[in-house]
Protein backbone atom coordinates (compact mmCIF):
# COMPACT_ATOMS: atom_id res chain seq x y z
CA UNK A 1 0.00 0.00 0.00
CA UNK A 2 1.45 3.39 -0.69
CA UNK A 3 -0.55 7.34 -1.17
CA UNK A 4 -0.43 7.74 2.79
CA UNK A 5 -1.87 4.17 4.13
CA UNK A 6 -3.91 5.51 6.98
CA UNK A 7 -5.63 7.53 4.19
CA UNK A 8 -5.97 5.22 2.20
CA UNK A 9 -7.35 2.13 4.16
CA UNK A 10 -9.83 5.01 5.66
CA UNK A 11 -11.54 5.54 2.26
CA UNK A 12 -11.33 2.06 1.48
CA UNK A 13 -13.54 1.18 4.73
CA UNK A 14 -15.77 4.18 4.49
CA UNK A 15 -16.65 2.92 0.94
CA UNK A 16 -17.01 -0.89 2.09
CA UNK A 17 -19.29 0.47 4.70
CA UNK A 18 -21.49 2.68 2.98
CA UNK A 19 -21.86 0.01 0.28
CA UNK A 20 -22.77 -3.09 2.19
CA UNK A 21 -23.01 -2.66 5.70
CA UNK A 22 -21.54 -0.34 8.36
CA UNK A 23 -18.32 -2.81 9.53
CA UNK A 24 -17.52 -4.24 6.72
CA UNK A 25 -14.99 -2.41 5.55
CA UNK A 26 -13.07 -3.52 8.86
CA UNK A 27 -13.82 -7.24 7.53
CA UNK A 28 -12.87 -6.73 4.31
CA UNK A 29 -9.81 -4.67 4.71
CA UNK A 30 -7.88 -5.35 7.72
CA UNK A 31 -4.50 -3.74 8.55
CA UNK A 32 -2.43 -5.00 6.27
CA UNK A 33 -4.03 -5.28 3.08
CA UNK A 34 -1.98 -4.66 -0.19
CA UNK A 35 -3.64 -2.27 -2.48
CA UNK A 36 -2.69 -1.69 -6.08
CA UNK A 37 -3.39 1.56 -7.75
CA UNK A 38 -4.07 2.51 -11.66
CA UNK A 39 -1.01 3.91 -13.42
CA UNK A 40 -3.85 6.72 -15.52
CA UNK A 41 -5.91 7.80 -12.80
CA UNK A 42 -4.42 7.22 -9.59
CA UNK A 43 -7.27 5.08 -7.48
CA UNK A 44 -7.44 2.08 -6.58
CA UNK A 45 -7.56 -1.05 -8.69
CA UNK A 46 -7.14 -4.06 -6.24
CA UNK A 47 -7.14 -4.66 -3.01
CA UNK A 48 -5.54 -7.88 -1.33
CA UNK A 49 -5.11 -10.27 1.78
CA UNK A 50 -1.95 -12.31 2.07
CA UNK A 51 -1.60 -12.49 -2.00
CA UNK A 52 -5.42 -13.41 -2.33
CA UNK A 53 -8.01 -11.02 -4.47
CA UNK A 54 -10.42 -9.40 -1.51
CA UNK A 55 -11.97 -7.16 -4.19
CA UNK A 56 -11.48 -4.96 -7.16
CA UNK A 57 -12.72 -1.23 -7.41
CA UNK A 58 -15.02 -0.25 -10.01
CA UNK A 59 -13.96 3.20 -11.05
CA UNK A 60 -17.33 3.69 -12.88
CA UNK A 61 -19.36 3.67 -10.19
CA UNK A 62 -16.97 3.96 -7.29
CA UNK A 63 -17.91 0.53 -5.58
CA UNK A 64 -16.46 -2.70 -4.92
CA UNK A 65 -16.60 -6.01 -7.05
CA UNK A 66 -16.10 -8.65 -4.68
CA UNK A 67 -13.86 -11.80 -5.02
CA UNK A 68 -15.32 -14.91 -3.64
CA UNK A 69 -12.55 -14.64 -0.98
CA UNK A 70 -14.24 -11.19 -0.03
CA UNK A 71 -17.61 -12.80 -0.04
CA UNK A 72 -16.39 -15.68 2.31
CA UNK A 73 -15.29 -13.08 4.77
CA UNK A 74 -18.65 -10.91 4.32
CA UNK A 75 -20.43 -14.73 5.27
CA UNK A 76 -18.77 -15.09 8.05
CA UNK A 77 -19.29 -12.06 9.78
CA UNK A 78 -22.99 -10.97 8.96
CA UNK A 79 -26.27 -13.10 9.78
CA UNK A 80 -28.16 -14.40 7.57
CA UNK A 81 -29.83 -13.30 5.42
CA UNK A 82 -27.65 -10.32 5.30
CA UNK A 83 -26.40 -9.27 1.69
CA UNK A 84 -27.40 -12.35 0.77
CA UNK A 85 -29.53 -14.47 -1.69
CA UNK A 86 -30.33 -17.78 -0.95
CA UNK A 87 -30.93 -20.32 -3.89
CA UNK A 88 -32.47 -23.70 -4.40
CA UNK A 89 -30.24 -26.57 -3.73
CA UNK A 90 -31.18 -27.74 -6.69
CA UNK A 91 -29.38 -25.28 -9.05
CA UNK A 92 -26.98 -24.28 -6.49
CA UNK A 93 -24.52 -26.16 -8.83
CA UNK A 94 -25.42 -24.35 -12.20
CA UNK A 95 -25.27 -20.88 -10.62
CA UNK A 96 -21.96 -22.17 -9.24
CA UNK A 97 -20.39 -22.54 -12.72
CA UNK A 98 -21.70 -18.78 -13.67
CA UNK A 99 -24.83 -18.81 -15.07
CA UNK A 100 -27.75 -16.05 -13.96
CA UNK A 101 -30.03 -16.67 -10.76
CA UNK A 102 -33.47 -16.70 -12.51
CA UNK A 103 -36.06 -15.21 -9.32
CA UNK A 104 -38.04 -18.32 -9.28
CA UNK A 105 -35.21 -20.36 -7.81
CA UNK A 106 -34.60 -17.14 -4.93
CA UNK A 107 -35.40 -18.52 -1.88
CA UNK A 108 -34.60 -15.79 0.58
CA UNK A 109 -33.14 -12.39 0.12
CA UNK A 110 -31.79 -9.36 1.89
CA UNK A 111 -35.07 -7.37 1.48
CA UNK A 112 -32.29 -4.45 1.32
CA UNK A 113 -31.06 -5.12 -1.77
CA UNK A 114 -31.31 -2.88 -3.81
CA UNK A 115 -31.12 -3.41 -7.81
CA UNK A 116 -26.96 -2.88 -8.92
CA UNK A 117 -25.97 -4.06 -5.37
CA UNK A 118 -23.07 -6.38 -4.98
CA UNK A 119 -24.59 -9.65 -4.12
CA UNK A 120 -23.57 -13.04 -2.41
CA UNK A 121 -25.82 -15.86 -3.44
CA UNK A 122 -25.64 -18.90 -0.96
CA UNK A 123 -27.58 -21.86 -0.60
CA UNK A 124 -30.21 -23.24 1.74
CA UNK A 125 -27.46 -24.26 3.99
CA UNK A 126 -25.33 -20.88 4.09
CA UNK A 127 -22.51 -22.24 1.44
CA UNK A 128 -20.91 -19.59 -0.87
CA UNK A 129 -22.21 -20.38 -4.57
CA UNK A 130 -21.65 -17.21 -6.45
CA UNK A 131 -21.27 -13.71 -6.22
CA UNK A 132 -23.38 -11.07 -8.51
CA UNK A 133 -24.99 -7.72 -9.39
CA UNK A 134 -28.84 -7.34 -8.29
CA UNK A 135 -31.24 -7.12 -11.20
CA UNK A 136 -34.37 -6.85 -8.69
CA UNK A 137 -34.58 -6.01 -4.98
CA UNK A 138 -34.40 -8.29 -2.52
CA UNK A 139 -37.97 -8.18 -2.04
CA UNK A 140 -38.63 -8.24 -6.00
CA UNK A 141 -36.69 -11.34 -6.27
CA UNK A 142 -38.81 -13.46 -3.92
CA UNK A 143 -42.03 -12.27 -5.24
CA UNK A 144 -41.23 -12.53 -8.70
CA UNK A 145 -41.28 -16.01 -10.66
CA UNK A 146 -40.23 -14.68 -13.87
CA UNK A 147 -36.94 -13.11 -15.22
CA UNK A 148 -33.40 -12.61 -13.83
CA UNK A 149 -32.79 -11.61 -10.68
CA UNK A 150 -28.92 -11.81 -9.79
CA UNK A 151 -26.38 -11.72 -13.05
CA UNK A 152 -23.54 -13.81 -11.59
CA UNK A 153 -20.03 -12.12 -12.19
CA UNK A 154 -17.94 -15.18 -10.87
CA UNK A 155 -19.16 -18.44 -9.24
CA UNK A 156 -17.52 -20.35 -6.58
CA UNK A 157 -15.54 -23.01 -7.93
CA UNK A 158 -15.08 -24.76 -4.50
CA UNK A 159 -18.75 -25.06 -4.57
CA UNK A 160 -19.90 -28.75 -3.76
CA UNK A 161 -23.40 -29.74 -4.41
CA UNK A 162 -24.48 -32.21 -2.34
Amino acid sequence: MEKNDYWTLRKLRLIADYQFLPGAGKVLFPEGVDVSFSSKTGRFKEIRLGGELIASFRSNDGTFALSIKGAELLLRNFQKPRLRAVIEKGVAGIVAEGRNVFAKHVKEADPEIRPGDEVIVVDEEDMLVAVGRAVLSGEEMTAFSKGVAIKTRIGNPFFKNN
